[in-house]
């Protein structure tokens, strides 16, 4: 009973890292219902995306520190968590970045003269995460 009651901070952490993700991805951007600052400024589409903006950073925020208080309780090495988020995001970069920037045309990172440019340096951006990502988990693999 005691493990419960320490790692149930940490699970509250998380959830409101994920709840507020889950608020931000549906109600803001899949059905389009509100923003963060719509009530204030209903007008200024600019302005509340840069809130939805700074509220997802603080989601990610809470995920991170939630995972980090959970690793407390059954843990991993740092590096090997931290290997694998960085190597996750790179995966994440390089097939986003081939699918939906190259194959499908879905967006670009950054639409205009030099859009190719922007999509390749995401692409390196993915490759060097999952680089240093697999190092980070290695390094810790050879000493454990």
């Amino acid at each position: 009973m005691a493990s419960v009651w320490k790692v149930a901070p940490a699970a509250l952490v998380l959830g409101l890292g994920v709840g507020g993700f889950v608020d931000g991805i549906v109600a803001h951007q899949l059905l389009g219902w509100h923003h963060m600052l719509s009530g204030w400024y209903p007008d200024d589409l600019h302005l509340n995306m840069r809130g939805d903006g700074l509220f997802h950073l603080l989601c990610l925020v809470l995920v991170l520190v939630g995972v980090a208080r959970l690793n407390r309780t059954a843990p991993l090495p740092g590096r090997v968590l931290w290997g694998g988020v960085l190597a996750g995001w790179g995966v994440f970069n390089l097939v986003e970045g081939v699918v939906d920037h190259l194959v499908l045309g879905v967006h670009h990172v950054r639409s205009g003269p030099r859009e190719l440019a922007y999509d390749l340096g995401f692409l390196v951006l993915g490759a060097v995460l999952v680089g240093v990502g697999a190092l980070l988990s290695r390094r810790t693999g050879a000493r454990s």
